[in-house]
């Protein structure tokens, strides 16, 4: 077995210190190395522990974590920071602010520690963004990591493989794209890292798209409403959390609220949004299949869809799906990825018209739009 992830705990509380201490030794693959009680002691422990992962808390006192956040990047280009926060309106934010200077996720605390659920839910998902952070920075370097995240599809025999400027030894196979007609509406998931590439591809594509766009970005409800605001600043047009019953149109982009699952319906001649709160797929809700498949029963093949980077693999089965109907895919590469799960997934099963970078993303959408080639 190879080196556990080594991880930092940085909490003013010394009981979540404590909590969090304890839950991640039950995992074989992560060792706490340090912990500390604000950024000062942070900055002193890292210097000494070398964490690869730091799970940081925002409000400390002498040095809270947005002030030891860049200083920890400083100190280490390739260290990813968690931040970790109440669910309030002003750490949302923050969070955001975090995320937009260089924290690759974040993780709200739960509620109480004593409720079993708030407690099993947090743990688990504080152990996949380790293991999933950790693999990406030793996957980048060229280290081992100490698990597997798991299988994901392989390309299909009939399609024509295409290697891509990705890492060593990834090849995807691309699908020729045969939409018919032009897009008439844009979806868009996401979940770790996502707050970053969406910050990224709304800004380039201000202007110049006149598509409804479907955002299903993995958060909690406080955090899409702060990622709906940050977006409609960078966008210029409405960005909002999606309402039941809402009439779709276009120049408009609608987030699923955190904790509901997101769709669209026929009513009568127009299309509108549905919200439901069945029950979580992939763990996640809301989730991008869902809003996948409800999008694909109302415009067919005429939806563009774009899988940013996250972890698993949610939207895999809605792509699939998609891809049967002859809609068009574009996937995130895995250099600029924070986690190639999401978009590892569709782009290993053989199911993306395009697989790019960040940064090449936006032009491709609009060549779509416009019927141009990816």
């Amino acid at each position: 077995m190879q080196h556990p992830y080594r991880v930092m705990i940085v909490d003013d509380s010394a009981v979540i210190r404590g909590f969090l201490t304890r839950w991640l030794k039950d995992e074989e693959s992560i060792e706490v190395v340090a912990s500390a009680s604000n950024g000062v002691y942070a900055l002193r422990e890292f210097e000494r522990a070398r964490p690869e992962v730091v799970v940081l808390d925002i409000e400390m006192p002498e040095m809270d974590g947005m002030t030891a956040l860049p200083k920890l990047i400083e100190m280490d280009a390739d260290v990813k920071v968690i931040m970790a926060s109440t669910l309030t309106l002003r750490n949302a934010n923050i969070s955001m602010q975090a995320m937009a200077k260089g924290a690759a996720d974040y993780i709200p605390k739960p509620e109480s520690t004593r409720e079993a659920k708030d407690k099993d839910n947090f743990q688990r998902e504080l152990v996949e963004k380790i293991k999933a952070l950790g693999a990406t920075r030793r996957k980048k370097s060229g280290q081992a990591a100490p698990s597997s995240d798991g299988q994901v599809k392989r390309p299909t025999a009939s399609a024509e493989p295409v290697k891509k400027s990705l890492y060593r030894n990834t090849t995807v196979t691309l699908r020729p794209n045969k939409a018919i007609g032009l897009p008439q509406a844009l979806a868009i998931g996401s979940s770790t890292g996502g707050p970053q590439a969406l910050f990224s591809v709304f800004e380039k594509l201000k202007g110049k798209i006149s598509l409804p766009i479907f955002v299903t970005q993995h958060m909690p409800a406080t955090f899409t409403a702060i990622l709906a605001e940050h977006l409609t600043k960078i966008f210029g047009l409405p960005v909002a959390e999606g309402i039941d019953g809402e009439k779709v149109v276009g120049n408009r982009v609608y987030l699923a609220p955190g904790d509901w699952h997101m769709t669209v319906k026929k009513d009568g001649t127009d299309t509108v949004l549905s919200l439901n709160q069945n029950p979580p797929e992939n763990f996640c809700r809301p989730a991008v299949d869902p809003m996948l498949r409800s999008l694909i029963d109302v415009y067919g093949s005429r939806v563009l869809t774009v899988i940013l980077t996250g972890m698993g693999h949610d939207g895999l089965k809605g792509s699939e799906l998609l891809s049967q109907a002859g809609g068009t895919l574009i996937a995130q590469d895995e250099a600029s990825s924070v986690v190639w799960g999401m978009p590892g997934a569709v782009a290993t099963a053989g199911l993306c018209n395009s697989v790019l970078p960040i940064q090449d993303i936006p032009a491709a959408i609009e060549n779509a739009v416009m019927g141009r080639p990816l």
